[in-house]
């Protein structure tokens, strides 16, 4: 990712101690020092002082030589998402929309290149790939992502645009910028996203937009389907009215919320 112009008030520090942070995910949930210098860049005796005073605080557990993140990192990322009028307010529209098709749910906002799931309701299926709140995913591969990208003014998707790193995540995902410009411009024009197994084999999925008060898109509700349960052409016939259906509900009580968060302004 191109690095972004730093002004004399970046903290570069603190930069670095959230590197360490993000260096543990679900593949990498206990690190050794020399791992964690490995991932951030940072130098051995760096990573260590970092690390050491993620333990002290509470953020960070060592064990037998290796670290791992603690329950109370989760402080960080719940002040944000208690904050949100928009969970909270989807929820019950989301558990309608699985009740009607029987498939699982999922609403996301856009973070730079990637999409934040912020609310999701499953269905009892189990998919290879796992999705909860806090998943990010690279927006150009996923039906959220290409609404939230297509509601972008055109100054700043074209930014983006330049900025993102178009791999192939499976054999059905579009190859080139240019391509994703093109499937932009025709989310743009319909208003809702459709994504055929481009970002995990047997995956299909469709998402419409959700907006705020000022008819801004903040977020994205989709709905997903594993390909042997459903066509292309049934996510669009079936899905999509009911997809629309739960947005507009959601929509009509974040304008009524009292005091909402910035979702709902």
């Amino acid at each position: 990712m191109e690095e972004r112009p730093r002004s004399a008030d970046f903290v570069q520090s603190l930069e670095r101690g959230l590197a360490v942070i993000r260096a543990f995910d679900a593949e990498h949930r206990e690190l050794g020092l020399s791992e964690v210098a490995r991932i951030t860049g940072l130098t051995r005796a760096a990573a260590r002082r970092f690390l050491l005073t993620l333990v002290r605080l509470g953020y960070m557990s060592f064990s037998d030589g290796r670290f791992s993140l603690s329950p109370r990192v989760l402080e960080l990322g719940y002040a944000y998402l208690s904050s949100l009028t928009l969970p909270q307010v989807a929820q019950p529209h989301m558990e309608a929309l699985v009740d009607s098709v029987n498939e699982s749910s999922s609403i996301s906002v856009l973070d730079d290149l990637e999409v934040v799931y912020v609310a999701r309701v499953p269905t009892r299926r189990i998919m290879s790939i796992t999705l909860s709140v806090g998943t990010r995913l690279p927006a150009y591969a996923t039906s959220m992502g290409r609404v939230l990208l297509a509601a972008l003014p055109e100054p700043e998707l074209e930014a983006r645009l330049a900025r993102i790193d178009v791999r192939p995540l499976s054999a059905h995902t579009i190859s080139s910028a240019d391509e994703l410009r093109t499937v932009l411009e025709r989310v743009r024009k319909q208003g809702w996203a459709a994504v055929d197994q481009e970002l995990e084999e047997g995956l299909r999925s469709l998402a419409v937009p959700i907006r705020g008060a000022a008819d801004e898109v903040v977020a994205a509700l989709n709905v997903s389907v594993h390909a042997s349960r459903g066509s292309m052409t049934m996510l669009r016939r079936d899905f999509l009215p009911h997809a629309r259906q739960a947005a507009d509900a959601i929509e009509a009580d974040l304008r009524r919320a009292v005091g909402a968060g910035p979702l709902g302004r």
